[in-house]
């Protein structure tokens, strides 16, 4: 009863990152039993999931609903859901482990300085690059469920560039990131 009347406490933009966050079991579960028809769920489960991420994130800014347990929470949903994504393209064959090894490592990477900086009062928003470098993996993870449906068959002619893409822009945001804060690891 707790757990309920917490969960009713909360506002709606933390409301969605919490169903972003409860979506991931079943986007796996569907990911791994799903035949026929049925193949579409891990892909309607995944952009309903990545479609919250911009809903709650506009409500919150644009009613003024910005709590520290969303900031901490909206953040960790996505890295959560697309890891998790990633790791399970891996054991189903569609994605080699070193990218997704390479892809989670910039994210802790990350997160580690962000949780640094604000052990020291400090807050980092994020950069263009990371944000351009979120689309271009939310893209992959759709491309790839889309083949995963077995309606649609993206060649390598389309996946490998957009592999190449994904890993450069990761590797790219992680550098800029350090590099345009390597101040927080000073002293």
């Amino acid at each position: 009863m707790k757990l309920m009347n917490w969960f009713k406490s909360l506002n709606l933009p933390n409301k969605l990152t919490l169903v972003r966050i409860l979506a991931i079991p079943l986007f796996l579960i569907f990911l791994y039993i799903s035949k026929g028809i049925f193949r579409f769920l891990p892909l309607l489960i995944f952009v309903g999931a990545a479609v919250t991420d911009a809903v709650d994130g506009f409500i919150a800014r644009r009613d003024n609903l910005v709590t520290d347990f969303g900031k901490f929470m909206d953040p960790l949903a996505d890295k959560l859901l697309t890891a998790a994504a990633f790791i399970a393209f891996v054991e189903v064959g569609y994605l080699s482990s070193w990218i997704v090894i390479l892809i989670i490592s910039r994210e802790f990477l990350v997160s580690g300085f962000r949780t640094l900086a604000a052990s020291k009062g400090i807050t980092i928003a994020a950069n263009s690059w990371g944000k351009i470098k979120t689309v271009f993996q939310m893209v992959l993870i759709i491309v790839i469920l889309l083949n995963h449906t077995g309606y649609f068959r993206f060649t390598g002619a389309l996946i490998t560039p957009l592999i190449a893409i994904t890993i450069l822009l990761t590797v790219t945001s992680g550098v800029t990131y350090i590099y345009e804060n390597i101040n927080v690891i000073s002293n």
